[in-house]
């Protein structure tokens, strides 16, 4: 096989991944072509961000104008509450049918018609008369806003060889993190400043922005194999649910992210009533889990490379479990009633839960390259049915108790399970990156930084 041009710092990176000969590299003409007309990095991590970002800041952004909602539509906080709920369910179906499509089909094609389906569905939310509109077209938005969460692990996956997947996804969600943690602020002063149908102004300009950017600047990145007997959908189920390291990975995966939406369902009664402070003031409280969430990810980065994913998971779930004791001891002795105390300890959960949901991530979309988006799709499909589960019993345990401490032990328990997930399921490597991929990974991450 003719070998790549190896010039530029891209270049360099997809000749390391051309030329790796792990089992889970795919060395043919069309992969080569697909991947050297890939997007200049920073151009690539920019539309990456935007196909994985537009659907959790759909989500975020009306967040402060559910209650002038209730007052709109004359009706309960319950009913307006299925703006979101409904979302996730959305979010969650999503990711289950677009992953294996985009496998069948190529990632280009299912990302733009998502993207498309939910610029037409957030249109339909400007113009919705009543609530049950909305929430219809809410629930399409998800649809077709998720398609871009799927589609950005499983082209990561596409792109970069094994142990460089795990940085990827962590520089993705971390200037993902940013877009999310103000996209609340730019939605409340969006209402008030023109009312709530604007929010969907401003999100129907992104949606066609970022879609036609997509079109534009992104080719089919799918991994081009010859069919088998071993190849298709039903077999890549099959192979994928027989493999323990995979199962070990996505349960590691949706259990981290279970810690975060646990803490958010029963953050908000916490402070507010417990606490007795304001709703403001916990949300510049809960500001600081999402910062040491994104720092915790740009260091993913660095360390990934140079650590592999397994190690980089357990450095993060050792910060998990030590965090996650410390706010129980503070919970035992009253000093968390305090929210310096509570919030400051969870940011080092939150630091670890990083390094732990991408590496894991990565990890399950590893075991079947040619099967990335099914694993994606799965992957997150499990992630949002089974948080919006966990954001029920955070509201439970924060808002039927006097004290932090239940909530406590539940994130305790959850970590636990977390890393037996792995210990139990996903064998101890001592594989350590090669010193070549190490060197470009510092390079290529510096440019992308």
């Amino acid at each position: 096989m003719k070998q790549p041009k190896c010039g530029s710092t891209v270049q360099r990176s997809r000749c390391i991944t051309q030329t790796d000969k792990s089992p889970d590299n795919v060395t043919d003409n069309e992969i080569a072509a697909a991947r050297a007309a890939t997007p200049t990095s920073w151009k690539l991590l920019l539309l990456l961000v935007a196909m994985n970002g537009i659907a959790p800041v759909s989500l975020y952004i009306l967040v402060p104008a559910l209650p002038l909602l209730v007052k709109t539509f004359n009706t309960d906080v319950s009913a307006v509450q299925l703006n979101v709920s409904l979302f996730m369910v959305g979010l969650a179906a999503s990711q289950l049918v677009t992953g294996p499509l985009s496998d069948k089909f190529g990632r280009r094609p299912v990302l733009l018609g998502g993207l498309m389906l939910m610029t037409l569905a957030t249109l339909s939310c400007i113009f919705a008369q009543t609530l049950p509109q909305l929430i219809g077209a809410r629930f399409f938005q998800a649809v077709g806003g998720g398609t871009g969460m799927v589609m950005a692990r499983a082209i990561i996956r596409d792109l970069y060889p094994r142990e460089r997947v795990g940085g990827m996804l962590s520089l993705v969600i971390g200037v993902m993190m940013i877009a999310q943690l103000l996209s609340p602020l730019i939605g409340g002063l969006i209402e008030n400043s023109f009312g709530w149908r604007a929010i969907f102004y401003f999100m129907a300009a992104t949606a066609i922005l970022a879609t036609a950017s997509i079109a534009l600047g992104l080719p089919e990145t799918r991994r081009v194999v010859e069919k088998t007997s071993d190849s298709g959908f039903v077999a890549d189920v099959r192979a994928l649910s027989a493999n323990p390291v995979f199962i070990g990975y996505v349960l590691c995966q949706m259990l981290a992210s279970a810690i975060i939406f646990t803490f958010a369902g029963g953050g908000p009664y916490i402070v507010v009533n417990q606490m007795g402070r304001s709703s403001a003031e916990y949300g510049l409280w809960f500001a600081t889990s999402g910062v040491a969430y994104m720092l915790g990810n740009f260091v993913s980065v660095r360390l990934s490379p140079k650590l592999g994913l397994d190690r980089t998971i357990w450095l993060g779930l050792s910060l998990q479990i030590l965090g996650s004791i410390l706010n129980l001891i503070w919970g035992f002795t009253g000093l968390n009633q305090q929210p310096e105390w509570l919030f400051g300890t969870h940011m080092i959960v939150m630091f670890g839960n990083a390094f732990a949901m991408s590496n894991a991530s990565a990890g399950a979309i590893s075991m079947r390259p040619q099967a990335a988006g099914t694993a994606s799709g799965a992957m997150g499909f499990l992630q949002m049915g089974f948080g919006s589960l966990c954001s029920q019993l955070g509201a439970f345990l924060g808002g039927q108790f006097a004290t932090p401490l239940p909530l406590n032990i539940a994130i305790l328990t959850i970590s636990g399970a977390c890393a037996a997930a792995i210990y139990l399921l996903v064998p101890r490597s001592n594989k350590f990156v090669s010193e070549e991929t190490m060197t470009e990974a510092e390079e290529q991450d510096a440019n992308l930084l």
